[in-house]
C-alpha cells in the first residue's frame, strides 16, 4: 500500500483532476453547510437543484450550445445508449448509417440490429484491425442519422475532423474525448458520453440532444427508455446519480475556470500527446498501433517487441508509480490514457521511465 498518489493512466474509470478530488474531500461530510454529505442530500432539494442546473449551464457555455439543445443525465452508461438511440430515433420506416471503427461502434451496431432496425454500415476500418479512421465515406441520402464513435479507447484512434454527411445529423459516442477540444455542434443531432473517462465517476451518461431529434423520437416506449422523460423533468424523473452529476459539475468548473476553457484544454492535450508520440516515433523499441494520421490524443496505444517485455513493462511501471498501462484485454499491448486530468508532469514521468526501460532491455 502507498500513501502517495500514482500517475493514473487507466482508461476508465480514469483519473480525475486533483483540485476536483480535493474539493469533493473538503465538502464530502458537510456539503455547503447542509449538515449532510452530497451522497445524502435529496435530489428534490435546493442544494441539488443548484448542482444539476450549474452542470447544465456550464455544459452549454463550454460547448456554445443554444436553446435547441437539451443536456440530460441518464444512468446505464454509454452502453445503454446503444439501444436507446435506435429505440427512440428509428421508426419502422427509418434507416440510419453507422461507421464502424472498433469495439464500441461494433457494440452499437449489434444493439441496433438486435432491435430489428434498418441500418447500413457505410464504412469500417476492420480490414486493418481498426487501426485507422475511414475517409471519403458515402452516406445514404435518406438516413435519419449517422452514428460514429469519436475516439476509440481500445485501438487508439480518433476523428480529427468529422465527415461531411450532406446535412444528415451525426450522433456521436464521445465517451472518451468529450470536453477535450472545441466542438462545432451544428453537425450533431446528439452526442453522448459515459462519464468515467473524461468527466467523472462511472454510472452516469451525459446526453446532449437537439430539439428536432427529441421531437421526432418514438414515445411508445417504457418511461425510463424515453429521452422525453429526462428532458421534461430536468433528468429527475426518478432519483438521478447525484454524486456523479456533482462530480461532473466540478470537472466542468475546473475546465472552465482553471484550465481556461475548450481551446486551452485542446492545446494542453495536444502537447501531452506529442510528448509520448515523439518518443514512440523516435524509438525502434516501441511501436504505435494506430496509423499516424488517425492517432488518438486521449489513448496512446503501443507495443513492445514481445509480450513478455510488455508484461515486464507494465509491472515495472506500476512499481514506479505509473498505473493503468496495460492494454485492453481484447488486444493486449500497452496503453496510456491521457485524458484531460492527466498532467504534463505525468507525461514526463512516463517518458523518463520508457526511455530507461528501453535502454535496459534493448
Amino acid at each position: 500500500m502507498t500513501d502517495q498518489r500514482i500517475y493514473n493512466f487507466n482508461a476508465g474509470p480514469a483519473a480525475l483532476p486533483l483540485p476536483v478530488l480535493e474539493e469533493i474531500q473538503a465538502s464530502f461530510l458537510n456539503f455547503k453547510n447542509s449538515g449532510m454529505s452530497i451522497t445524502e442530500i435529496s435530489h428534490r432539494s435546493s442544494y441539488f437543484d443548484e448542482v444539476i442546473n450549474d452542470a447544465v449551464t456550464r455544459t452549454k457555455r463550454l460547448l456554445k450550445l443554444d436553446d435547441r439543445y437539451h443536456v440530460l443525465f441518464i444512468q446505464g452508461g454509454a452502453s445503454m445508449q446503444f439501444a436507446m438511440i435506435p429505440m427512440n430515433l428509428l421508426s419502422p420506416n427509418d434507416t440510419a448509417d453507422y461507421i464502424n471503427t472498433g469495439t464500441w461502434s461494433t457494440k452499437a451496431i449489434k444493439e441496433a440490429q438486435l432491435l430489428g432496425k434498418s441500418i447500413d454500415v457505410v464504412a469500417s476500418s476492420e480490414d486493418k484491425n481498426f487501426s485507422y479512421i475511414p475517409k471519403d465515406i458515402s452516406f445514404n441520402k435518406g438516413a435519419k442519422f449517422v452514428h460514429l464513435t469519436s475516439n476509440n479507447t481500445i485501438k487508439g484512434t480518433q476523428f480529427y475532423e468529422f465527415p461531411d454527411t450532406g446535412g444528415i445529423p451525426i450522433i456521436a459516442d464521445m465517451s472518451s474525448d468529450i470536453f477535450s477540444k472545441p466542438l462545432d455542434m451544428e453537425k450533431f443531432g446528439m452526442v453522448y458520453a459515459g462519464a468515467q473517462k473524461n468527466l467523472g465517476p462511472s454510472g452516469t451518461c451525459m446526453v446532449i440532444i437537439r430539439k428536432d431529434m427529441l421531437d421526432s423520437a418514438n414515445e411508445d416506449l417504457p418511461s425510463m427508455l424515453k429521452y422525453s422523460t429526462y428532458s421534461s423533468k430536468n433528468s429527475m424523473y426518478n432519483t438521478p446519480p447525484c454524486f456523479g452529476i456533482y462530480t461532473i459539475d466540478l470537472v466542468l468548473k475546473w475546465i472552465e475556470e482553471e484550465m481556461g476553457g475548450m481551446k486551452k484544454i485542446e492545446e494542453y492535450n495536444v502537447q501531452k500527446a506529442d510528448v509520448l508520440y515523439d518518443l514512440i516515433d523516435a524509438s525502434s523499441f516501441y511501436s504505435a498501433t494506430a496509423e499516424k494520421y488517425s492517432r488518438s490524443l486521449m489513448n496512446v496505444t503501443f507495443r513492445l517487441p514481445s509480450e513478455k517485455l510488455e508484461q515486464d513493462f507494465v509491472e515495472r511501471a506500476t512499481q514506479h508509480g505509473l498505473g493503468g498501462l496495460k492494454g485492453h484485454r481484447s488486444v493486449g499491448g500497452c496503453r496510456a490514457s491521457i485524458y484531460n486530468a492527466a498532467t504534463m508532469e505525468s507525461m514526463y514521468a512516463l517518458v523518463e521511465f520508457m526511455e530507461s526501460f528501453e535502454k535496459e532491455n534493448k
